[in-house]
């Protein structure tokens, strides 16, 4: 589906961070464009945090994605928005906390966030139908980041 990204995203901070930096307003594949966004972050800015500083941070930007989300959704009237992807953000970061550090886990990571955000196995599929608002917008990220984060530790300790 065709994304196309109002102009508040280059005019608005909230809109902007919500659209994930302006990753969200790639043309197709919104995202995973906003995924990718989130990689460097996590590089330079969160994988060398102790474990409580990371998951306070994780925390901290799930309450402010609600309301980011939930604020630019209610603008564009529009809910969930193709292009709001600090929840993707988010979702990733969830996905990579505590993970081993190299390209190798982040990119199986990212390919473990993005089959649980698209495919949207149970519970997260009812979440994305029954829950609303901000709240809703990140709750079914958060958990298509938990169960990445599960998969990915999983093989980490019995595979890998």
């Amino acid at each position: 589906m065709a994304n196309s990204a109002p102009a508040s995203v280059w005019r608005n901070p909230i809109h902007f961070l919500a659209f994930g930096l302006g990753s969200g307003a790639a043309p197709k594949a919104p995202g995973t464009f906003g995924t990718l966004a989130a990689v460097p972050i996590f590089i330079w800015l969160l994988q060398d945090l102790t474990a409580t500083t990371y998951l306070a941070v994780l925390v901290v930007t799930s309450l402010v994605g609600i309301y980011l989300c939930g604020k630019t959704s209610k603008d564009m009237g529009v809910h969930d928005h193709a292009g709001i992807v600090w929840d993707e953000f988010v979702g990733f970061w969830i996905t990579m906390w505590l993970a081993p550090v190299g390209w190798f886990y982040i990119v199986l990571g990212f390919v473990l966030f993005r089959l649980f955000d698209i495919l949207k196995p149970w519970p997260i599929s009812w979440v994305d139908k029954n829950v609303h608002g901000g709240f809703g917008i990140m709750l079914d990220d958060i958990l298509a980041g938990i169960m990445s984060f599960v998969v990915l530790q999983a093989l980490v300790t019995f595979v890998l």
